[in-house]
């Protein structure tokens, strides 16, 4: 490993020597004195070089000094640092020094030898370019501290979502994405060639998390990939997104769900606020708020008369909600509860999978959710129905045949307990919490209908 000390790190050491290496942000090349901007993945420092334009006249009619201001070290010296281009990886080895008159942290470093690791060609992207042209260059996108903030608020999101998990003694797996048959519907399904037959990327690792329950895992959780061919281009869709996912055991209804749900997201909330709260508020102008418990409730036939009292009625044929109302809902949540959550309840068996329970006693509800986060549907969980027999009546009043989930109905064919969980968009609440516009800048690697690479 390269011998180097974070940028991060500088402060807390005394005046001395140093070796920092990351890419040049900003040269000012000024006649008598040079500076460059260097930032690593920890932060950005500034270099200083006095700078040496000419070689210095021979003392005494020997040569020009051999080293110090006008040898010819320096002067070569001070022309690299002049063809510095941004972007540029260097090494740089030099003497710290604290002086509160530097603006970038208190300190610089006064360059001594600098190595052109990789030079860079000049840049394609600006600050102002648009979001398809940043995410076409987008690993020069992430070099923004704005950027690679994202991903740092990420990791410590999912870091105290796993604490939680692993505190209660869940099991995390990782499931297949290649799949014999769909499931959730037929709908949104990926199909390609597989040897002899047909194979579908998974649009949720919902039946594996259920092999768990029958399996007798208990908990378990899986941070993942799933896919779906859906054709929109909204700010919130995409063809290949992260899914956060949890099952469980043992639960009486879906408020079990909720109430895991909510614990979950306090905890990574909390440890954003508690990490990045001042750099998201510099960078981001937002202030990350831990939500209170309990959520808000509201089953989804209340909050559709909600909304239609406040001016607006829901569009559509079927029994769902649709984004306007859920912006609606959300509006008169944060007005009436001061609160950014809202669990809708109640869902109609009509517009949910197969495998949901069914209230008991009224067979067109579901024990189900949906959870909405700022005006945005972020989630949704659930009770599972566990008697076989009732999931292959469900299955057959949505267009499945139970032949084609022989392997998913054997799971509750030889036992298995009352259960639930839910799925979660990674990038949508990373984007609702960061104020972005779309799940775009979110995502490290986006992927929608017209875009495959990078």
């Amino acid at each position: 490993m390269t011998e180097r000390t974070l940028i991060k790190n500088l402060a807390a050491l005394p005046d001395g020597p140093v070796t920092v290496a990351g890419w040049v942000e900003t040269v000012r090349d000024q006649k008598k004195v040079q500076f460059v901007i260097l930032r690593d993945e920890s932060g950005a420092a500034q270099l200083v070089n006095p700078a040496t334009r000419e070689l210095a006249a021979p003392d005494g009619g020997g040569e020009a000094p051999a080293e110090g201001p006008g040898s010819a070290a320096a002067l070569a010296l001070t022309e690299s640092i002049s063809g510095l281009s941004h972007g540029s990886f260097v090494r740089v080895t030099g003497e710290l020094k604290h002086d509160e008159r530097v603006k970038l942290g208190g300190l610089e470093v006064k360059i001594g030898s600098l190595e052109i690791v990789s030079e860079a060609l000049e840049t394609p992207i600006a600050a102002d370019s648009s979001l398809d042209k940043r995410l076409d260059w987008r690993f020069l996108d992430l070099r923004q501290p704005k950027q690679a903030l994202i991903f740092r608020v990420q990791t410590t999101f999912l870091h105290a979502l796993r604490n939680v998990w692993v505190e209660k003694g869940f099991i995390e797996v990782q499931t297949p994405k290649l799949m014999a048959s769909a499931s959730e519907s037929r709908a949104e399904l990926f199909q390609l060639e597989y040897f002899e037959t047909t194979a579908y990327l998974s649009q949720s690792p919902q039946f594996f998390k259920q092999m768990a329950q029958s399996a007798g895992f208990g908990g378990i959780f899986e941070v993942g990939p799933a896919f779906r061919a859906d054709p929109s281009f909204t700010s919130r869709h995409a063809t290949e997104f992260t899914s956060i996912d949890t099952e469980f055991s043992w639960i009486d209804s879906h408020e079990d769900v909720m109430a895991l749900h909510e614990e979950l997201l306090v905890a990574g909330f909390q440890a954003v606020a508690d990490k990045h709260g001042d750099e998201i508020r510099e960078l981001f102008g937002v202030e990350v708020t831990v939500p209170s418990r309990p959520f808000p409730r509201i089953p989804l036939a209340e909050a559709k008369r909600i909304v239609a009292e406040h001016g607006y009625v829901i569009p559509r044929a079927d029994d769902d909600m649709d984004p306007e109302g859920e912006r609606r809902i959300s509006q008169y949540v944060a007005e009436t509860f001061g609160h950014e959550f809202v669990f809708l309840t109640d869902y109609a068996s009509s517009i949910r999978p197969f495998y949901h329970m069914r209230h008991e006693g009224d067979p067109s509800l579901t024990n189900s959710y949906d959870l909405i986060y700022n005006g945005v549907e972020i989630s949704t969980g659930a009770q599972r129905e566990h008697r076989v027999e009732v999931l292959e009546a469900q299955a057959r009043e949505k267009g499945l045949e139970p032949e084609e989930l022989a392997f998913y109905l054997d799971f509750f064919r030889y036992g298995v307990p009352p259960h639930g969980g839910f799925g979660m968009g990674l990038a949508r609440v990373l984007m609702l919490m960061l104020h972005e516009s779309s799940i775009r800048e979110t995502t490290y690697l986006f992927r929608g209908p017209t875009r495959l690479l990078p």
